[in-house]
């Protein structure tokens, strides 16, 4: 009972969070500098892990100023957060996160690139829209999985965005996500959203575990060096493999 009460305190004290972003999105960002805003949104992600009791563990560098296309596994509703606190980046997400209450708003107004996975056209526009921001400078997140999974493995990778690193000729930094509990080091199942789990059932169950731990392992960037999109798929998703098993 006490655990229930305490992360019904936790959710209120997200909601709240989830309401204090959409806030400042719709008051401030206007007319912030973009500098302004990464620096808002870097401290606004700390905070949501931090009310979700969920510790971060960072091995090897987060890029920082340079084009980059990060790739990783793809586990939870906390990963876009986890990556939005250790670096200035935008995500490709499915276009249904664009209808989820607050989050989607929340997605939209950080830049977030939203891909039909129905539609081959509009993953095309989706790459030429990638590869003109790594022309210009973006860090871009994806989760080439497509989906998320429990963890355990790293699903195949789907090779069309990795397009956008071959044409843009930026480098491409794989890196891998473990969520842990936080006392016993063990592999925590309580942040996954997979299989018909609803958001809310998901955030429950991460609040009413034990304290959990996110161990972030970062790769070394690597250029695509004229390979194929599927050969670089797969080159990459054997890094994140071996990170994740790290």
């Amino acid at each position: 009972m006490i655990n229930r009460l305490r992360a019904a305190l936790k959710l209120a004290r997200l909601l709240l969070h989830l309401a204090q972003g959409l806030w400042q999105v719709w008051r401030f960002f206007p007319t912030w500098h973009p500098l302004q805003k990464q620096q808002r949104i870097q401290a606004w992600a700390h905070t949501l892990l931090a009310l979700a009791a969920i510790k971060l563990e960072v091995h090897g560098r987060p890029p920082q100023d340079r084009a980059t296309l990060l790739v990783s596994n793809h586990v939870s509703w906390l990963d876009v957060y986890v990556l939005m606190a250790l670096c200035p980046c935008r995500f490709v997400a499915k276009s249904e996160v664009r209808q989820w209450p607050w989050v989607g708003k929340l997605a939209l107004a950080t830049g977030t690139l939203f891909i039909s996975r129905r539609s081959p056209r509009d993953a095309m526009r989706v790459v030429h829209e990638m590869t003109a921001q790594l022309q210009a400078g973006q860090i871009l997140a994806v989760f080439p999985e497509g989906t998320t999974s429990n963890g355990r493995q790293v699903l195949p990778f789907h090779a069309n965005l990795f397009q956008a690193a071959i044409a843009a000729h930026a480098p491409v930094q794989p890196l891998a996500l473990r969520y842990e509990d936080a006392t016993s080091g063990q592999l925590s199942l309580a942040a996954c959203y997979i299989d018909h789990d609803t958001l809310l059932q998901s955030l429950w169950r991460t609040l009413t575990a034990p304290a959990l731990r996110v161990k972030v392992n970062f790769g070394q960037p690597e250029l695509p060096m004229g390979r194929p999109r599927q050969h670089l798929a797969k080159a990459l998703h054997d890094q994140v493999e071996q990170l994740a098993n790290l």
